[in-house]
């Protein structure tokens, strides 16, 4: 069986070596403890240490796409010997069924589906049922009804040379794992049928698996290459998994079925006559669907009685394949940026909860639709038996449940947090006018946060009124200005960025040496001590990084933050004099312009449509990459030239 191993040129330095060893010595010790690693420390490599210490299967949560393209991409590059996947939503769009009863509007469901990450989540199941060595890095999409992994896991089927086994009986099995015969196009999830040669890919994508039969037996199995269709592999055996996570025998299916109409005739009796009346035509519909063809549009709301589960009872997710691993029953559930995720994880229920109980009180559902749903979070707590919290600010829901808080404060480079300095709000203005001059001189770069978007955009005009190149930026710049306001800003174009706030946009400008926050007083959101550590913390990529808060009063947030700070850069600097280390600012190259260099030479030479037609492949070849950032910004194009199409321009 494989272990996990990792592969890098790093080597632990700062905090790092103390936090692997107590980390690793804490999973055996401690349900849940905490990672609080500032920014620059290095977190995601010492999580990667950990996991070859304790060599347990792992699943990486976040709270959004992107990060958890990136935390994959970095994983991979740890463990290119062993699995690392990738778990997100396959949507590509999603508008999800719901009814208005203030308009009586009904709201149809609508998606796309990502073909490439659909198979990449049937991957991740496929490596939880038969390796230990996994790493699964999942958005909070992980904790969605998934189908159960007994059953997926008993769909699995081992088939080897010489086996009796007749081709129809093959096809029979096939069909029963949920793929699809389509002798015109073969496709991740289907087969074709020449003769006594069955052609087919795995639900996850990848080569042609060949299987040639001699009357009631097969004589050879083999790996063709998906394109040219050259043998790579003659093969002994094979192990193949169901082309979908959803897999039901028959008995099952036809117990679903009974008790849907069960639950139909309690329902109609409890139901005024109009909403009775639409919810026996929708329901009949969908059973005759489900008998006729084994499925139907929104088959997911009828899970409960296709997993033969009770009212109220949890969904399967993704963690109920880690707690069924055949190789291990312990995993290590590793949540990254905690003080975002967890509050996310907290009200996935609530959100899909509230829009179906309008569809279940108007007749377009059953009550059991509420069961195809997200884990409440009582639920999910009972996973928490080896959890590691990852943060640079752990809200008080890690530091209460944490057997141990491991600091790591201490940054490889040496630098140190960025010193904080409170000025009053009066006459504010004329002093950031003189400290802006100041990092000008030098060389660098400023951020200054406003509360409201029209103060950001007042305040970089008086700033470019009195000779100072400035810009701002906030949620109604699109995601591609945004993109080039940052890269002129590294570039020198202008010196100063004004936001509200900075800390979504993925700021990481090593030129910048100053962060001011204006009206740091005002206790809220975006001025409570969490947010002010971490829009602080933009500061700490440059050596000569500082912070100046404009505020009249000393609030709890600012002490707190003003308090930790000190002690952090306590802790660095007596590293650094003990270890004799020079802090250096970081040098990070600046990146070419997300839209790709074909692109952007060919779009302006070509008529709309056919711009369109290049951006979709553009768009679907950045996403198969796991490029979203790129993704994002050829969609915001596409989404404006398709915009202007349609009013002719």
């Amino acid at each position: 069986m494989n272990r996990f191993t990792l592969t890098s040129q790093l080597q632990p330095a700062g905090d790092q070596p103390q936090a692997i060893k107590k980390l690793t010595d804490g999973f055996f010790r401690y349900p849940e403890q905490t990672l609080l690693g500032i920014t620059g420390s290095g977190k995601t490599y010492t999580a990667a240490k950990v996991i070859q210490n304790i060599q347990m299967p792992t699943l990486v949560l976040t709270h959004n796409k992107t990060l958890a393209a990136q935390l994959y991409n970095e994983f991979k590059s740890f463990f290119p010997d062993n699995k690392v996947c990738y778990f997100v939503s396959y949507y590509d769009y999603y508008q999800p069924e719901s009814y208005l009863p203030q308009t009586d509007t009904y709201i149809e469901k609508e998606t796309q589906i990502n073909q490439k990450i659909d198979q990449l989540r049937i991957e991740a199941m496929a490596a939880l049922a038969t390796r230990k060595d996994t790493i699964v890095v999942a958005s909070v999409s992980c904790i969605y009804a998934l189908g159960n992994p007994e059953n997926f896991m008993a769909g699995m089927r081992t088939i080897r040379t010489g086996q009796e086994l007749s081709r129809k009986t093959f096809l029979e099995q096939l069909i029963e794992m949920l793929y699809q015969r389509n002798d015109t196009e073969l496709a991740a999830g289907r087969f074709r049928v020449r003769g006594d040669i069955v052609d087919m890919i795995q639900g996850f994508g990848g080569d042609i698996i060949r299987f040639e039969f001699f009357g009631r037996q097969i004589e050879t199995i083999s790996r063709l290459h998906p394109v040219s269709m050259a043998v790579e592999e003659i093969m002994t055996d094979v192990m193949l998994f169901p082309a979908r996570p959803f897999v039901t025998g028959e008995d099952q299916r036809l117990r679903a079925l009974d008790t849907i109409r069960e639950e139909l005739k309690g329902r109609l009796r409890e139901l005024p006559m109009l909403e009775a009346h639409r919810l026996e035509q929708r329901t009949h519909y969908d059973l005759e669907m489900i008998e006729q063809i084994g499925t139907c549009k929104s088959i997911e709301n009828y899970s409960r009685h296709f997993d033969g589960r009770a009212p109220g009872e949890p969904p399967f997710c993704l963690l109920d394949y880690f707690t069924h691993n055949p190789f291990s029953k312990d995993f290590l559930l590793l949540v990254d940026e905690s003080h975002v995720t967890i509050p996310q994880v907290r009200g996935m229920y609530h959100g899909d909860h509230t829009r179906k109980k309008n569809l279940i009180d108007f007749g377009f559902r059953l009550p059991s639709a509420y069961d195809n749903r997200p884990l409440k979070f009582a639920e999910f707590e009972k996973y928490l038996n080896h959890v590691m919290y990852v943060s640079a600010t752990p809200s008080e829901f890690e530091r209460a449940r944490s057997g141990q808080i491991v600091e790591q404060v201490v940054r490889p480079t040496g630098l140190l947090d960025p010193d904080i300095t409170i000025r009053p709000i009066v006459n504010c203005i004329a002093d950031l006018e003189k400290e802006i001059h100041s990092c000008i001189e030098n060389g660098d770069r400023v951020l200054v946060t406003t509360l409201t978007k029209k103060s950001a955009e007042e305040l970089a005009e008086y700033l470019t009124l009195h000779d100072i190149k400035a810009r701002y930026m906030h949620s109604e710049i699109d995601t591609i200005e945004r993109t080039k306001r940052i890269k002129e800003l590294r570039l020198g174009e202008f010196d100063v960025m004004v936001g509200i706030n900075l800390l979504r946009e993925g700021l990481d400008i090593p030129e910048v040496a100053l962060v001011a926050i204006l009206d740091a007083d005002k206790e809220g959101f975006l001025r409570n001590a969490t947010s002010l550590i971490q829009t602080s913390g933009r500061a700490a990529r440059n050596v000569r990084g500082r912070v100046i808060l404009y505020a009249d009063k000393h609030t709890d947030s600012i002490k707190h933050a003003v308090d930790e700070t000190k002690r952090r850069r306590k802790i660095q600097a007596a590293y650094n004099k003990k270890h004799g280390i020079t802090p250096k600012s970081i040098e990070k190259a600046i990146m070419e312009d997300l839209v790709p260099g074909e692109i952007a030479a060919i779009l302006p030479g070509i008529p709309a449509h056919d711009q369109i037609i290049v951006l979709q492949e553009e768009l679907q070849a950045a996403v198969e990459r796991l490029d979203f950032e790129s993704a994002i910004v050829i969609r915001d194009t596409l989404a404006r030239i398709e915009k202007n199409a349609r009013r002719g321009k």
